[in-house]
């Protein structure tokens, strides 16, 4: 965990309707809150001001009647003591702008209003902003005590007329709980994904991947030569990564391949000295802006298999949910390579630097079921052993963090558990993150493979994500 970042306030939440109350100047809503993201969040507004919504305001008479009299007292007070002061003032504004007050005179005098001012003292709004030399101390104090019980209500009177006006949204300015943060490290992306439209047949069945499994899935547009020609240039020098060292993929020859699909063929020794094996990767590479879907990968493995290659790696920067659960079609196991995102600049990189193609395997769990409620038990990860061409689980430690969304809809997951089981890596990073002490029970109850437990869920789905060191994810989805 390398980073924090606001908490900003939901709408469907008590402190969001407290905020909204705040923001309109009006009683905070009863209504039950469930902290439902949907809802949105509370945003900064801006107030579209008209003379008729100012006219129907009557908070504004409300705002005037309990604040003037603290205006009208500093002005008494700033009168009182300026009576017999020497000098006399010029007024500048008003029925009197021009003439001056005496403040050693007597008596009121009549304004061309007809209204009536004291001879030796102010009005409201012929009270200067500064006080002039050779005023006495009280005076000046009593002159800023008086701009500051006016301003003070006229900000009152501003907020009203903002906060009953119509406004716009500003809906990238969320109002932030100062009270809370958010803690994210490099394992987490906060991205739009791209989305499509799915058809399906009059049995309810993905067209897409009936055309796959029948041969009939047609590739799309190709992306440029270059951009090929890069990722295999890099493929070569680079080679496959996981997450040991030694079960990376090294390419004795990689030769590009005239299929739909399989984009070029790639060789490498399973075994090692006079035992190795030669075996035939098919590389599949994905498209440089833009998400491999699963029938995309069944298209892929059904080329590779009448081919006769002994594996398929789908090398490709983002993989969709239910793509990412292919991990094999009849003989052929298939391999997804995350692309790292520096390859967007491939032509401007050193070729082979990195770890620009990284495998994550799938996650091996089991659902336990106790009564009514169920827990999930993490044991691993499935990682595939290029030198023996076997697939074996690592030990959770191998895992960074792991999140569940115990009731998956299909198009959003949603963490409503979370566990770090990984070494004590994690809560050094969030300890040096937030500058603070991390409550030690409180970071056990999250070290953990075995899941609180939880309810059946609506959907008949779960989906569960695991992250390596590297901030690699891979997400596995199983009925209920």
């Amino acid at each position: 965990m390398g980073a924090k970042y606001p908490w900003y306030l939901l709408a469907d939440s008590p402190e969001g309707q407290k905020k909204q109350a705040e923001v309109t100047r009006s009683s905070p809503s009863t209504q039950s809150t469930y902290g439902d993201i949907r809802h949105g969040f509370v945003y900064e507004r801006i107030p579209r001001v008209s003379l008729g919504k100012i006219g129907a305001n009557t908070e504004i008479d409300v705002i005037w009647e309990r604040m003037q009299p603290a205006v009208e007292n500093a002005r008494a007070a700033l009168n009182a003591a300026l009576a017999g002061h020497a000098t006399p003032f010029k007024v500048e504004t008003g029925g009197r702008a021009g003439k001056t007050i005496d403040f050693r005179a007597s008596g009121e005098v009549e304004l061309p209003s007809g209204e009536y001012a004291p001879a030796n003292g102010f009005m409201e709004w012929e009270t200067p902003h500064e006080a002039p030399d050779g005023w006495p101390d009280a005076a000046v104090k009593a002159l800023e005590a008086f701009w500051a019980a006016r301003i003070c209500r006229q900000k009152e009177i501003d907020a009203s007329i903002a906060a009953k006006a119509e406004h716009e949204y500003l809906y990238d300015k969320p109002y932030e709980d100062r009270k809370r943060i958010r803690v994210a490290g490099p394992f987490t992306v906060e991205s739009l994904s791209p989305h499509r439209m799915s058809a399906v047949d009059e049995h309810g069945e993905l067209i897409d991947e009936i055309n796959a499994a029948e041969g009939l899935q047609l590739s799309g547009e190709q992306e440029s030569e270059n951009y090929r020609k890069a990722i295999m240039e890099n493929l070569a020098k680079a080679g496959v990564h996981q997450s040991g060292k030694a079960d990376a993929i090294r390419f004795d020859t990689l030769t590009p391949w005239p299929g739909e699909w399989i984009g070029a063929e790639g060789r490498y020794r399973e075994g090692e000295g006079d035992d190795a094996v030669e075996r035939r990767a098919g590389i599949f590479i994905g498209p440089e802006y833009g998400t491999v879907s699963r029938a995309d990968l069944v298209a892929c493995a059904r080329e590779a298999a009448d081919a006769g290659f002994d594996i398929v790696i789908a090398c490709a920067f983002n993989f969709e949910a239910h793509a990412q659960e292919f991990h094999k079609l009849g003989r052929v196991p298939i391999l997804h390579a995350r692309m790292n995102a520096d390859l967007h600049m491939a032509g401007e990189l050193k070729a082979g630097g990195g770890n620009l193609f990284v495998v994550f395997g799938e996650p091996d769990f089991e659902l336990k079921e106790e009564g009514e409620r169920y827990r999930v038990e993490l044991r691993g990860v499935d990682i595939f052993k290029p030198a023996t061409g076997e697939v074996v689980s690592s030990e959770p430690d191998d895992i960074a963090c792991w999140f569940i969304d115990t009731d998956y809809s299909g198009e959003s997951f949603f963490v409503r558990q979370a566990y770090f089981p990984g070494a004590e890596v994690p809560y050094k990073a969030l300890r040096s993150t937030l500058k603070a002490e991390i409550d030690e029970e409180a970071w056990v109850s999250l070290k953990r493979t075995v899941s609180r437990p939880f309810a059946k869920p609506k959907s008949g789905r779960i989906a569960v994500k695991v992250i390596n060191h590297l901030g690699d994810e891979v997400m596995k989805v199983l009925g209920v």
